[in-house]
């Protein structure tokens, strides 16, 4: 497709034609009409003149009689401009006037008529039009007054030579600004298709480019490079869960064939069999829940979730955790607590109770206080105070807030974005069992529901929180229904 042909199939172009012929239209009806209202004036200023003048001259008729009106009329004709005079006699014979000719059978009825007619002091044969009243005298004689119309045509013309001038003035300039505008949004276009087939071809890292305008473009490109950038997250979050299975379930994939081959060469006895087979089922239901765990990030990323979201009281969900995770927390000489208040919050309850779950294990196998030198006494408080976790359920503002503290060595802040990638895990002896998706699970659910998960310091230990956004007017029904309903601290 040639480029002229580009040009006039773009949607900006079909538009300008669209407004250009009805600017012209518009412009012709307006111009027509201003014709007509101009040619209907001097009409009615003709016929006022002569109506005028047809009573003074009958007047002139009834007081003088014949003589009187020939006098008058002869003289009248003399003068520069004037009118259209004739005065025939009964028999048809004209008597006075500056008539030459007339159109067949216009003196013969009463009344008006446009007709050709030529002067007397004309020497060619041109006609030329006029507007005329014949009025019956008594006696038969018979009297004609008109005016030349040649004033009205001349201005009907200049108004129609003005018209045909503004429409062709206003159909170049149109067609101009047309294929002007067309050429920008073309450009335009071409740019953002340019991008479109680099990032088909694999660049994802192309984006739309943008104006400084503001227009409808200018925002359909923020719009799709927001969408892109989307994307391309999502794409290197693929690429990095490809890589990161590929590097960290090698080593436990190993370690169970490894296992079972080390049991069918070396065990002799059914209690050794049942020992490695034990260790094989360990082994592989790590890997379910390390399998688990991606696809929950993956449901969470896709937002597959979004449609089993309900209402419920996020201090329940605290509650909850804090009753399953206690006996853990009691079993490595650490004193699980939960501080709520009634928190509507709209969300997956599974998902977000997974997420909660998450990180009160991260603080149970990596908040353990570290040992410091101190005084025995004031020790053995700190002691104990350091052995103690916190889960909070809480509206800040516009927000619900899940968090865990504990009183570990926390995650230096340098570190904490890294935190929660996908099987990263900062400890890195890794005697800790685990894979390292926890925070990353924690940190999709919050983006599903449009918040976010924060790391902060507890000084010491690791502070981190699920801000998730409250449902809009929440706060004022909680206030009706709980006005007076403390926190419960466990």
């Amino acid at each position: 497709m040639t480029a002229f042909g580009k040009l006039i199939r773009t949607t900006a172009f079909r538009l300008t034609l669209v407004y250009l012929f009805l600017f012209a239209l518009f412009a012709a009806s307006l111009l027509g009409y201003f014709a007509w209202n101009t040619r209907r004036l001097i009409t009615e200023q003709i016929t006022s003149t002569v109506n005028a003048e047809t009573g003074e001259i009958s007047e002139i008729f009834g007081r003088r009689g014949l003589r009187g009106l020939v006098f008058t009329l002869e003289n009248r004709a003399l003068r520069p401009g004037s009118n259209l005079y004739l005065v025939t006699a009964p028999a048809g014979q004209a008597l006075a006037g500056n008539v030459g000719s007339l159109a067949p059978g216009v003196m013969a009825k009463s009344g008006w008529s446009e007709t050709a007619y030529r002067r007397l002091d004309e020497q060619d044969a041109t006609d030329h039009r006029a507007l005329v009243r014949v009025t019956e005298l008594p006696g038969g004689f018979r009297l004609l007054i008109g005016r030349d119309l040649d004033e009205r045509r001349r201005l009907f013309g200049i108004v129609a030579n003005a018209a045909q001038w503004s429409l062709l003035i206003v159909i170049v300039l149109g067609l101009g600004g047309g294929i002007f505008v067309a050429r920008r949004v073309l450009r335009r276009i071409d740019a953002m298709t340019g991008t479109t087939q680099r990032i088909m071809a694999g660049d994802l890292s192309g984006r739309l480019p943008v104006g400084r305008s503001g227009d409808e473009l200018d925002r359909l490109a923020e719009n799709l490079n927001a969408m892109l950038e989307r994307i391309e997250a999502l794409m290197v979050g693929l690429k990095e869960v490809s890589d990161n299975i590929a590097h960290d379930l090698k080593t436990p994939l190993t370690r169970l064939r490894n296992r079972a081959e080390e049991a069918l060469a070396r065990s002799g006895s059914e209690a050794e069999y049942r020992s490695a087979l034990e260790r094989t089922i360990e082994e592989s239901d790590g890997l379910i829940r390390t399998f688990n765990a991606l696809l929950m990030i993956a449901r969470a990323e896709s937002g597959q979730a979004r449609g089993n979201m309900d209402d419920f009281d996020a201090a329940d969900v605290a509650n909850g955790i804090q009753e399953l995770y206690e006996p853990l927390a009691e079993d490595d000489g650490m004193t699980l607590r939960v501080k709520t208040a009634p928190t509507r919050l709209h969300g997956n309850r599974e998902l977000i109770s997974q997420a909660l779950a998450n990180l009160v294990e991260n603080a149970i196998k990596y908040g353990k206080p570290m040992p410091a030198a101190q005084p025995l006494s004031a020790g053995a408080v700190a002691g104990t105070e350091s052995k103690v976790i916190l889960i909070e359920a809480r509206r800040d503002g516009d927000q619900v807030l899940l968090s865990v503290t504990d009183h570990g060595p926390g995650i230096p802040e340098a570190d904490r974005k890294h935190a929660v990638e996908r099987f990263v895990r900062l400890e890195a002896s890794r005697t800790q069992p685990g894979s390292g998706l926890g925070l990353s699970l924690a940190s999709a659910v919050a983006t599903l529901h449009g918040g976010e998960l924060r790391l902060a310091d507890a000084h010491p230990g690791l502070t981190a929180t699920l801000a998730i956004p409250a449902p809009v007017g929440i706060s004022d029904r909680l206030a009706a229904q709980t006005p007076d309903v403390p926190q419960k601290v466990a």
